[in-house]
């Protein structure tokens, strides 16, 4: 595993149940809110400063989630992607990557043709039984609980990053 993980230069993430619990909550007013972990976007930063780009694809088409993109720093972002594979193929040429050095997460049977593709595919603990035997990875913590955070740990490790940040963080 971690030798698939050492070659990854870019994490996407699908948004509901993944980066969030999949509840989608409306207020009296007709407001869209959802629910972020906020380890999930610790972890995707530090994988930022280790120079690993982070990029969403999301079928839904949501201003919550093109707020929390932008205080996260992440600048990749296709939203009402109803064929996730067509912005996945434009992301790839855009960034001059191949599928080996993508990671990818997704709960859903909309996410199986990135999934097959990737370097790296993870799913949540709680995904759609389907997706489950189909990736390299299941999350021990379920999705908008911290699975995000759980696979931006792993990237560290495996490229090499864990040790340094853990050094910066703990110095007296």
């Amino acid at each position: 595993m971690y030798e698939k993980l050492a070659k990854i230069r870019l994490l996407l993430l699908d948004v509901d149940g993944v980066l969030t619990d999949g509840r989608i909550i409306y207020d009296n007013q007709g407001n869209e809110l959802k629910a972020f972990n906020v380890k999930d976007g610790h972890g995707l930063k530090l994988l930022q400063r280790a120079g690993i780009k982070v990029g969403i694809i999301t079928g839904r088409k949501s201003d919550v989630v093109a707020r929390r993109a932008a205080e996260l720093g992440i600048e990749i972002l296709y939203q009402h992607a109803l064929s996730k594979l067509e912005p996945y193929r434009k992301i790839l040429a855009d960034q001059g990557l191949g599928d080996e050095q993508v990671a990818y997460v997704g709960d859903d049977i909309v996410d199986l043709p990135i999934l097959r593709r990737v370097g790296f595919s993870a799913t949540v603990a709680d995904a759609v039984p389907d997706v489950l035997p189909l990736v390299d990875y299941v999350t021990v913590r379920s999705g908008g609980r911290g699975a995000v955070r759980e696979i931006c740990d792993l990237l560290l490790k495996a490229c090499g990053q864990w040790q340094e940040l853990t050094d910066r963080y703990f110095k007296d």
